[in-house]
C-alpha cells in the first residue's frame, strides 16, 4: 500500500489519530496501551509531525486520562489547549491552557498559537463538532493492524447523516482504500491448520 505524501505545515486544522482497524482511537477509559507493542510506523513519521505541528487541541476526558503527557512521546514542544467546561478543577501542566469556550473559538486560539503551522485536534468529540462546523481541513489517520472491539471511536454520531470525504493525493478522491491483513496467531498455529470444531 502506498503511504500518503508527508504532512506539510500549512496552518491546517488536522483531526489526527492512530486508529485501530475497527475505528477506535483509544481503548476503554481512553487507554492507549494497545499502541505500545505490535504497531510500527514508517521511518521519520514522528519527526514529520513534530516539525509541522504548531499547537494541539484536546478534550478534557483525554487529558484527565493521562494528565501532563505530551504528544509524540514528549518530542514535540508547543502549546496544548484543552477544551473543558470546568477549567478550575483541571490538573495543570506547563505549556497547557484550559479553554472554556466554543469549539470554533478554540480553533481560532489554537491556530493563532500555531504560528502558521498546523493545529492538531486530538479529541473525537471536538473533532466531530469541528467537522459539523466545517472547520476540519484534513482527517489524518494512521490505521494500526489491531481490532480493539471496544473503546473510544473516532467518529460516533448515531442518527446523523453520512459525511462524504475526498481522499487527499493523486488519483480518484472517492476511491476506496484497500488494506489486507492476516490475524496473528500463537506460535505453532496458523489459520490454515485450525479445523472447525477442534
Amino acid at each position: 500500500m502506498i503511504d500518503t505524501e508527508p504532512q506539510t505545515a500549512g496552518g491546517k486544522v488536522l483531526w489526527h489519530f492512530t486508529m485501530s482497524l475497527d475505528g477506535f482511537v483509544a481503548g476503554p477509559d481512553h487507554a492507549m496501551d494497545w499502541m505500545a507493542t505490535g504497531v510500527s510506523a514508517r521511518p521519520g513519521l514522528i519527526d514529520e509531525y513534530v516539525q509541522t505541528t504548531g499547537a494541539v487541541l484536546g478534550g478534557r476526558d483525554g487529558w484527565d486520562a493521562s494528565p501532563g503527557s505530551r504528544p509524540y512521546g514528549g518530542a514535540w514542544k508547543g502549546p496544548v489547549f484543552v477544551l473543558t467546561h470546568h477549567p478550575e478543577d483541571a490538573t495543570p501542566a506547563d505549556g497547557v491552557t484550559f479553554l472554556n469556550c466554543g469549539p470554533a473559538e478554540a480553533v481560532r486560539i489554537g491556530l493563532e498559537a500555531a504560528g502558521g503551522k498546523n493545529l492538531e485536534v486530538f479529541s473525537p468529540g471536538i473533532g466531530r463538532q469541528l467537522l459539523e462546523l466545517g472547520l476540519i481541513d484534513e482527517i489524518d489517520l494512521h490505521i494500526a493492524p489491531v481490532l480493539l472491539g471496544e473503546g473510544i471511536r473516532l467518529y460516533d454520531n448515531p442518527g446523523g447523516e453520512p459525511i462524504r470525504l475526498h481522499r487527499v493525493g493523486e488519483g480518484d478522491p472517492t476511491a476506496v482504500v484497500n488494506v489486507r491483513y492476516r490475524p496473528s496467531v500463537p506460535t505453532g498455529g496458523s489459520p490454515s491448520n485450525v479445523q472447525a470444531g477442534a
